[in-house]
């Protein structure tokens, strides 16, 4: 019987591409790459590895009492900073101290629009940033006294910038103890927004705090 060359060749062909098919090796299943959870430190503390169901638990983070106050005190800090600068271009004429001067205002008057949105984006009551004024009233740690603020408001020239210096110094420090109490009550500066602020202050203070020491050392030459 005579067989088909066309048939030959067409059955040697399906053989070898089903030899093929089976020789074809499986492509190995790889493990997705597990990626820890990390939940920010306060500033300077370390992170920590958190579960899954711990994430989703801050995520649904509230506001705490702590938090309120927090924002609300450090409007009314920032106030008495602002009016601080505002002595500058009328009681100095050291080009350092009054660029100093600019930066802070711009800063911390963005800053207080952030607070006081803050606030009212949560419904909490808005704070009278000039309640420091009174002299009974209980200042913020690092405030100046209103006798500390006439004898800043009564200098001039060089002691002017050597008050002003020493008390935004003051000022300063007084803003990180804040921070730092924030972030040591129980269930405080977790929800994100908090948090994020909270460490810019630390940052940003801490630096300008460095300045200022320098600029005091270099006064004193």
């Amino acid at each position: 019987m005579r067989v088909s060359r066309t048939f030959v060749v067409v059955s040697l062909v399906a053989s070898v591409g089903a030899g093929c098919r089976s020789a074809r090796p499986t492509t190995p299943q790889v493990a997705e790459p597990v990626v820890p959870l990390l939940q920010p430190g306060a500033p300077g503390a370390a992170t920590r590895d958190v579960s899954v169901a711990a994430a989703t638990d801050l995520s649904a983070v509230r506001v705490s009492a702590a938090d309120a106050a927090f924002m609300q005190g450090m409007i009314g800090h920032h106030a008495q900073a602002v009016e601080m600068v505002a002595l500058i271009p009328s009681r100095s004429d050291n080009p350092q101290v009054a660029l100093l001067g600019q930066r802070i205002d711009v800063s911390q008057t963005d800053e207080m629009a952030l607070m006081r949105t803050w606030l009212s984006d949560r419904g909490l009551p808005q704070p009278d940033p000039h309640a420091h004024h009174n002299h009974d009233a209980a200042l913020m740690p690092g405030m100046l006294t209103p006798e500390e603020m006439a004898r800043l408001q009564a200098a001039r020239g060089p002691a002017f910038d050597r008050l002003f210096l020493e008390g935004m110094i003051r000022h300063h420090r007084g803003a990180l103890t804040m921070v730092e109490t924030l972030f040591a009550s129980p269930g405080a500066g977790q929800e994100s927004e908090i948090y994020g602020f909270a460490s810019d202050v630390d940052a940003d203070q801490r630096m300008e705090i460095d300045r200022m020491g320098a600029m005091l050392q270099e006064m004193s030459k």
